[in-house]
């Protein structure tokens, strides 16, 4: 049996560059929580049926897979500075479509470009983090995600409250977001300075672009799909188990809906403390062993939840599946060039992200629909099973050839 690796240690990365990414992150999540609490007005402004938010949303995920594939592809040419720059405000000049959009039809083709703004983000990020940034400041930037979502409702709530339209709430983020794209302009040059994918962090280095790798050869291997699947279950389970677990709880279990509502809330809470404290634990202890604790977990979480026992044992089972599965996202990120190679590494991230995009839109939409036809009590079992191919697909993935 060989003895694991130490974990590295990464140069601490530049404090300017780790906030901006920070704030990107916050960014990505805001645009999802003003759309939660905006949409009544906005469908009553546009004098359409409630279900229309299907449409934007349709359209809102077409365009963040396509970035976040198109991303990882072109990465190297774009640079990762002039990519996030692009994206940041394109992002922004959706957010202003929709703040002074006439109706759904234009407000869809803002959510095409929006998403297309959020997946380039996203992708361009990760793979950038997955160079320069440790365990801990990769997993402190997926928390900063959930911190965006929490922000957007606030700001929509305010601005409803302050008795002013549903538009002034996009309008404020579209500033923001054009703030952080000059941001991004700036500081072009200090973005391009990390190192070469798969190399220890030791300190700024140009990212090399010599022998260019053909696309196909980067698709042909079987550890790029294996891992792009484990992104999609992992997203899968993540919203799949938000979603649905108020269900399971008021119908299944007994909760009022009030308690049920703190204990969805808990789960939530409970991955961005995970994604804080983790951060910390996998800097010591090394990725490879925090991201099998978690798989394991996650599975036990989601055992916790299957069984037929009194609502408090599926409301730890929630805590424990959100805490373990906290760090998953970001790790399965930072070890991308193990996996793949680092010549691969940028490319497989943009389809990961693209994957696992994907992953959150079915899946937990046909959890719902086995839900409807079965039994509320469907969603332990479904989520043990996600949890444990989640697992077997990490191990296998992670083999080398």
């Amino acid at each position: 049996m060989s003895t694991p690796a130490a974990p590295s240690t990464p140069a601490a990365p530049r404090p300017a560059l780790l906030l901006l990414a920070y704030l990107a992150f916050v960014s990505l999540g805001l645009p999802d929580g003003l759309l939660g609490v905006g949409w009544p007005s906005m469908r009553a402004d546009f004098d359409v049926p409630t279900e229309a938010v299907g449409l934007m949303l349709t359209a809102g995920t077409a365009g963040y897979l396509t970035a976040s594939v198109l991303a990882g592809f072109s990465l190297a040419r774009l640079g990762v500075g002039r990519l996030l720059a692009g994206s940041t405000l394109l992002a922004s000049l959706a957010l202003t479509g929709y703040a002074a959009s006439p109706g759904l039809a234009v407000t869809t083709g803002c959510a095409l470009l929006l998403g297309l703004g959020s997946g380039a983000i996203d992708s361009g990020l990760n793979a950038y983090a997955a160079n320069a940034f440790g365990p801990r400041h990769m997993n402190w930037m997926h928390a900063f995600f959930g911190l965006g979502v929490a922000i957007g409702p606030l700001i929509m709530t305010a601005v409803l409250s302050a008795g002013l339209a549903w538009r002034w709430g996009y309008g404020i983020v579209a500033a923001a977001q054009l703030a952080l794209g000059a941001a991004f302009a700036l500081t072009v040059r200090a973005w391009a300075d990390r190192p070469a994918p798969g190399a220890p962090a030791a300190g700024p280095a140009p990212l090399a672009t010599t022998d260019p790798v053909r696309v196909r050869d980067t698709l042909r291997l079987p550890a790029v799909w294996l891992g792009a699947l484990a992104f999609a279950v992992y997203v899968a389970i993540e919203i799949a188990a938000g979603l649905w677990a108020f269900l399971l709880l008021t119908e299944g279990r007994g909760l009022a809906a009030g308690v049920a509502g703190v204990c969805v809330s808990g789960y939530w809470g409970s991955l961005f403390l995970g994604r804080v404290v983790q951060g910390f634990v996998a800097e010591r202890l090394g990725t490879g062993r925090v991201l099998r604790a978690s798989l394991l977990g996650m599975v036990a979480g989601a055992v916790l939840i299957a069984l037929p026992a009194p609502a408090w044992v599926a409301v730890a089972g929630l805590l424990v599946l959100g805490f373990a599965a906290a760090p998953v996202f970001p790790l399965l990120t930072l070890g991308t060039a193990e996996r793949v190679g680092a010549a691969h590494a940028d490319r497989t991230i943009g389809l990961q992200i693209a994957a696992a995009g994907l992953g959150g839109a079915l899946v937990p939409t046909g959890v719902g629909a086995l839900v409807a036809y079965t039994s509320v009590e469907a969603l332990g079992p479904a989520l043990v099973v996600l949890a444990a191919a989640l697992t077997a697909l990490h191990a296998v993935a992670s083999r080398r050839p």
